[in-house]
């Protein structure tokens, strides 16, 4: 056989590797991110995420939240005083990177090593040696289950989606994975709201890729929900008021836990010609911890499907291709 044919043959193999390859990795990037919203079948990340609490010596109470990163890689962030919203003096932390090896996690930082296993996360501070023992938590919303008070509109009670435009119920929960999200068929003006929300479990995910969905008040301004379980808190995180205002502390449990907002809103004011003479004004309690304080709402968010004005509007839960439940709905308007 000719060499030139050889040269040939092999060039001719290693293009369509090379095409093969590519139409795998092509594969790769459109596979969609699983998203678990069943807490059983979230696998081993799942139950080693979350937050644990304990004592470290000579240092007081301190709080662990672990962040599942997929394929057993952890973020971790320790926090003096607890947890956010729970003794956490709000600056002081200390962070960590752990893996899953042979079945068991560890981690390590610049101040302590550990591990952590059934429900406890053990370390050993670098600087004196002493052990630290801490316990996994899970913490429920004081306002979860909270009933509506009389004369409340009630927009969803587990039994239909009747007061919505559309979305569809699964297990006795609301899903507003349908095209441009779900508006409530009553609109409001000057309102208080209770939410409850849970977000799935998506390791693989990042940003805004992460649980992302939002309550829009009249349709106009959004309480952005996303999972940003230990992230900073940030204006498009959740708790935030999306590009206008970032939560007082970033009350975000784990994905998975359910969570609420309780929310007093007054409407925009305008005159009889149409112009806008004050600003929205919004109150949020993420958790039952005050997260957004009196904040006036100097525009609509840009995704708004209803803009700004000064007729009612309807409350508006966000569809972003993320699996976010909802639950125990409900509006008092105010007079």
């Amino acid at each position: 056989m000719k060499r030139w044919f050889l040269a040939a043959l092999l060039l001719s193999s290693l293009a369509l590797l090379s095409d093969a390859q590519a139409q795998n990795n092509d594969a790769k990037a459109k596979a969609p991110i699983e998203a678990f919203t069943d807490p059983e079948k979230a696998g081993p990340d799942y139950q080693v995420q979350g937050e644990y609490t304990g004592d470290v010596p000579g240092h007081g109470a301190f709080a662990m939240q672990v962040i599942a990163e997929g394929d057993g890689k952890y973020m971790l962030r320790a926090l003096k005083g607890g947890l956010p919203g729970d003794g956490w003096d709000g600056s002081t932390q200390h962070r960590f990177t752990g893996k899953t090896v042979n079945g068991k996690v560890t981690f390590a930082g610049n101040v302590a090593s550990g591990e952590i296993s059934g429900g406890t996360l053990t370390a050993t501070l670098s600087d004196s040696g002493d052990m630290v023992r801490m316990k996994r938590v899970v913490r429920r919303s004081p306002t979860e289950g909270l009933k509506p008070p009389a004369g409340a509109v009630v927009l969803f009670d587990g039994k239909n989606a009747d007061a919505w435009d559309k979305g569809k119920v699964e297990n006795g929960l609301l899903s507003t994975m349908v095209p441009n999200g779900v508006n409530s068929k009553q609109t409001f003006g000057d309102c208080t709201v209770h939410v409850e929300f849970r977000t799935p479990f998506m390791p693989h995910a990042t940003g805004q890729a992460r649980g992302n969905s939002g309550v829009y008040l009249q349709g106009r301004y959004e309480v952005q929900v996303l999972d940003s379980f230990g992230l900073a808190g940030k204006n498009n995180e959740c708790g935030g008021i999306y590009e206008l205002s970032d939560p007082i502390v970033n009350m975000c449990y784990p994905p998975l836990q359910w969570q609420t907002y309780d929310i007093e809103y007054v409407a925009a004011k305008f005159d009889s010609a149409g112009k806008k003479v004050n600003d929205a004004v919004i109150t949020v309690k993420h958790n039952g911890v005050l997260v957004q304080d009196h904040v006036a709402l100097k525009h609509d968010t840009r995704a708004a499907p209803v803009k700004d004005g000064p007729a009612k509007g309807p409350l508006h839960l966000q569809n972003h291709g993320n699996p976010v439940h909802f639950r125990n709905i409900w509006v008092v308007e105010n007079q």
